[in-house]
């Protein structure tokens, strides 16, 4: 597969033209993107890129992620892990809803998984993957009506925020984003000593998230 840069993209995905074309030309192009290759083939898990694109144009909330798993690289599903079933169980939403597209939009801040450095952590999402993409995609979900920040990344980038910001501060400030967004630590299961240490996340702001996910939904 060649590779393609930013520059052969069809205009018509990004200016004027039927949304429903434009929209399906995104999503094979980015589908089809190979941009980090030999940065993939360069990490501990010598893996390909694979893009996981999960969203249309009618999709009403947001998932904005931080990048696919190796699990979820592997089936080829987002949030198809434990993660997964944390952020649904604090959306109080079933798998069900979760996975239509037509009104959740799961857009990570790379949509394949980085993998995994020499020590065997996970590695960040490429910021050339974001750089590329997500503006673009971005533009084609005007009927988004709640956006879910899922960790330090999508904070970062969604609230320019600088990217050393404690993600702590910026989940406490929650109160301050609605009711247009929700900042979200990641669901990972590393994260249960977090949770532990800050009752109010579950108590105050859960409650309120699945109030907003219900209504943003109908």
């Amino acid at each position: 597969m060649n590779l393609f840069t930013l520059d052969d993209l069809d205009d018509r995905i990004f200016t004027g033209g039927h949304m429903d074309y434009g929209l399906s030309d995104l999503k094979k192009r980015l589908g089809a993107c190979n941009l980090c290759t030999a940065r993939f083939a360069a990490t501990a898990t010598g893996h390909r890129p694979r893009p996981v694109v999960w969203f249309e144009s009618t999709a009403r909330l947001l998932v904005a992620g931080q990048a696919p798993g190796r699990q979820v690289h592997e089936i080829g599903s987002p949030f198809k892990d434990r993660s997964g079933d944390r952020l649904r169980k604090w959306m109080g939403v079933d798998e069900v809803t979760f996975y239509d597209t037509s009104r959740v939009a799961i857009v990570p801040m790379a949509f394949c998984f980085p993998g995994y450095s020499a020590s065997g952590s996970d590695l960040p999402p490429p910021a050339i993957c974001a750089e590329t993409w997500r503006a673009r995609v971005l533009d084609r979900l005007p009927a988004v009506r709640l956006t879910l920040l899922v960790g330090g990344h999508a904070h970062a980038w969604h609230l320019g925020l600088p990217r050393n910001a404690k993600v702590t501060d910026t989940v406490r400030d929650w109160k301050s984003r609605r009711p247009d967004a929700f900042p979200l630590p990641h669901p990972s299961w590393r994260n249960t000593g977090w949770l532990n240490s800050n009752p109010w996340f579950e108590t105050e702001l859960l409650p309120e998230l699945k109030s907003r996910v219900q209504e943003a939904l109908v």
